[in-house]
């Protein structure tokens, strides 16, 4: 398939270049000693994770201990409250852990293991990424630090309990915003200073390269399994596939299984309380061209020139920049991206629960209202959203900001 000048039949053997770069995005912005990190771990990516060693550990693993494959649910009673078109979810929240991060996790850890390191470091947000990451230092006996924003540890003190009782040494992040970016700029401190011993485990397809394409080509499990899965399912390719995107490693994955079909992508990014500038984390909607934590993206910019503010209900995904590739694919128009707001979002985490019985992140949540809002366009045809984690860690923070609707 050829959209736009690209051939997608060899889009993955070309995007990224060898300099890291989705059209002019991505590339390694970072000092010269971080390069020579960078430099290093891809190099090992390229041999140790193309080895057969390494691929059937990752398969074990994914099947014995992730519990891969995880199904697609089709929303039955929901669909048939919206009239003729069918609604379907990828159900990553049933991936060990309670969503798609650990499919990278495991795959970072891994690597880290082969490479002879002691501890893996990253940020996090809504904690998926964090819990996942102790997850997988816990099962290799790797060390593991954690950056996370006040402003975060306090939406989700769920999963911060669950990172400290799976032994992760979780550090408060209070200056600025106290969010994600915040967390990333810590997390990047640390890592300039213990790379030696140390693998930074970017929880996104963000930061320099390899980790854009290292994250998605982990990811891409999801897309591989759910176009298998729904093809079998109903003889036929969904005709929209919908995910959320904040720094975009779920929609990375998932997309990468459909890019070459005739299918519908859409990327929901989150519209907050409204599109003034610190509303909203909608970067791919409302950005400009802009490097920062090591890459060249689309990103939302205060008068300055700097990062701006960002909000979203979704500690996931208040970040104000998106991956490098989504920016291509953006440009491209492969990729159709668009926004949901904070009352349409838990409109539709209620919804979800109970319609079908499956309490959804709220980062998951932005694409199920985008899903709903869609499928009420549509004469007839199949929805398929991938759900990207559970709501657990989000129960606590729904009821006390809006109650039970």
């Amino acid at each position: 398939m050829e959209f736009n000048g690209i051939n997608f039949d060899t889009y993955f053997k070309n995007y990224p270049d060898k300099d890291g770069y989705f059209g002019k995005y991505g590339g390694c912005f970072i000092s010269d000693e971080l390069t020579k990190a960078m430099q290093e771990i891809t190099e090992a990516y390229f041999t140790i994770c193309k080895s057969r060693k390494f691929i059937d550990e990752l398969r074990r693993i994914r099947r014995e201990f992730q519990g891969r494959p995880t199904p697609i649910s089709h929303l039955e009673r929901l669909s048939n409250k919206l009239g003729n078109v069918q609604l379907y979810v990828k159900r990553e929240d049933l991936n060990h852990s309670g969503a798609h991060k650990l499919n990278h996790c495991m795959g970072e850890a891994l690597l880290a293991k082969y490479m002879g390191k002691k501890k893996v470091i990253a940020e996090t947000g809504a904690g998926q990424h964090g819990v996942a990451l102790a997850t997988a230092a816990a099962y290799f006996g790797l060390e593991c630090d954690i950056y996370m924003g006040s402003v975060d540890i306090k939406k989700q003190a769920p999963n911060v309990a669950r990172m400290k009782i799976l032994g992760a040494n979780v550090i408060e992040v209070t200056h600025g915003l106290a969010t994600l970016k915040e967390a990333v700029d810590d997390a990047f401190d640390a890592y300039a200073k213990e790379y030696k011993d140390a693998i930074y485990c970017i929880g996104s397809v963000l930061g320099p390269h390899p980790f854009p394409m290292m994250v998605r080509d982990f990811q891409s499990v999801v897309g591989i399994e759910a176009r298998e899965q729904f093809t079998e399912m109903t003889g036929e390719l969904p005709d929209a596939i919908v995910a959320c995107v904040g720094g975009g490693s779920n929609a990375a994955g998932f997309f990468s299984g459909f890019l070459n079909d005739p299918v519908e992508i859409y990327g929901i990014e989150p519209l907050g309380r409204g599109p003034k500038l610190g509303d909203h984390a909608a970067s791919l909607k409302y950005g400009t061209e802009g490097i920062m934590h090591g890459f060249n993206s689309i990103m939302l910019k205060d008068e300055n020139g700097d990062p701006a503010p960002v909000y979203s209900v979704a500690s996931g995904l208040d970040y104000p920049s998106s991956g490098p590739e989504h920016a291509f694919l953006r440009d491209l128009g492969r990729v159709k991206y668009d926004v949901i707001n904070d009352d349409e979002t838990i409109d539709a985490f209620f919804e979800l629960s109970r319609m079908e019985g499956i309490i959804p992140a709220i980062e998951s949540a932005h694409a199920v209202a985008y899903g709903i809002k869609l499928a009420k366009t549509m004469s007839h045809g199949s929805v398929l959203i991938n759900l990207s984690g559970r709501g657990d860690k989000d129960m606590d923070y729904v009821i006390e900001n809006y109650g039970i609707r």
